[in-house]
């Protein structure tokens, strides 16, 4: 069904905009997938005429010098997201050998399988850091080209949780990845990112692999099958832009000299797919979902299109605080909780839902 949706945003954490050259964005007006072309063309390997040229693709090599700045955890290890695994920076670079095992080797992965964009090392997402990631050697290839997805039944688990198998849901041929819940977000905006920058060419992949056409729907707009879209935007909703995920950003862009939108406006993801964009159903038909969680301002914004009455309890159930949510883009202000635990109670004309919210 289309949906009441409620989206909460941390209102203050992209604090790294300030990177953002000025007007950077200017030209994105749109709406829907009109947006996406503008973000596309923001993005996108073209000369302005002005001698600015956007996104400059680095060599292969030179992604190991990328990581240094792109994937370093405050330790100075190596960032990798597919493993717990503390690799030094060159000396567990892939040499060629290793591997065998989790946490031997580091190596470049297309999270963006190779195989499903033809493998053709003469296109820019060759060695697009938004996408190729530092990553152990052994799960990279044990990965191989499975598409990205939720786990039922697991026949392989990294060291950091992230799993191999069955999938739990309908859509995906034959086994699936299933990175580690803090990543889910950082996998989803690249995958979002991915669908903006090569907006041209995607729709031409669909064929090229089996598991690439399942989450691919062969169009140059929607870009992913319905079972795909939901999951990376539940994902990209779920696990909220990091300080991490900010870094990597401000670091690509010094290096390729363009930027991932939906890091820096994570609200672009909806703002063009909310369209074709589908979510469970609750009870009494009222579908919402509350994102993220914990929240750390003082303000979530409520997107409905339904009119609602939120009411907020506290732990011991006394209410504290009421208000009427109107059938477009709200805020509901909760600059006088202070931290804790809440349930927030939503009411339409269609019925009910509760939800969990915590403060910090």
């Amino acid at each position: 069904m289309k949906y009441i949706y409620l989206l909460v945003t941390i209102l203050t954490v992209y604090t790294a905009s300030a990177q953002i050259p000025d007007g950077y964005y200017d030209s994105a007006t749109g709406t829907g997938f009109t947006l996406k072309t503008q973000l596309k063309n923001i993005i996108d390997d073209i000369n302005d005429g002005n001698g600015q040229v956007f996104h400059s693709p680095v060599g292969y090599n030179d992604l190991w010098d990328v990581y240094e700045t792109s994937d370093v955890r405050p330790d100075g290890k190596v960032w990798d997201m597919y493993s717990a695994c503390n690799f030094t920076f060159v000396v567990d670079q892939d040499n060629g050998s290793g591997g065998g095992s989790e946490c031997d080797k580091f190596n470049r992965e297309h999270s963006f399988p190779r195989s499903w964009f033809g493998d053709n090392s003469g296109l820019p997402i060759f060695t697009d850091a938004f996408h190729v990631i530092p990553a152990d050697k052994k799960v990279n290839g044990t990965r191989g080209n499975l598409a990205y997805g939720e786990v039922q039944s697991a026949n392989y688990t990294t060291l950091n949780g992230s799993q191999i198998g069955s999938s739990s849901i309908t859509g995906p041929t034959g086994n699936v990845f299933e990175p580690a819940d803090e990543f889910k977000g950082d996998i989803a905006r690249g995958y979002f990112y991915i669908a903006t920058r090569y907006e041209d060419l995607i729709s031409g992949w669909e064929a090229n692999d089996t598991d690439g056409d399942s989450m691919l729907d062969g169009s140059s707009n929607r870009v992913f099958e319905q079972w795909a879209l939901d999951m990376l935007y539940d994902w990209h909703i779920q696990d909220p832009v990091s300080q991490k995920e900010i870094d990597r950003n401000n670091a690509i862009f010094n290096a390729q000299d363009n930027r991932n939108p939906f890091i820096d406006n994570p609200q672009y993801v909806f703002d063009i797919w909310q369209s074709v964009l589908s979510v469970e159903e609750f009870d009494a038909n009222v579908a919402v979902k509350i994102f993220p969680n914990p929240v750390n301002g003082n303000e979530v914004t409520i997107i409905s299109n339904k009119d609602l009455v939120a009411e907020v309890y506290n732990v011991l159930g006394k209410k504290v605080k009421v208000q009427n949510i109107s059938a477009n883009q709200k805020k509901l202000n909760i600059s006088g909780l202070s931290q804790g635990v809440y349930l927030i109670r939503l009411e339409s004309e269609n019925g009910s839902t509760t939800k969990k919210l915590v403060k910090q």
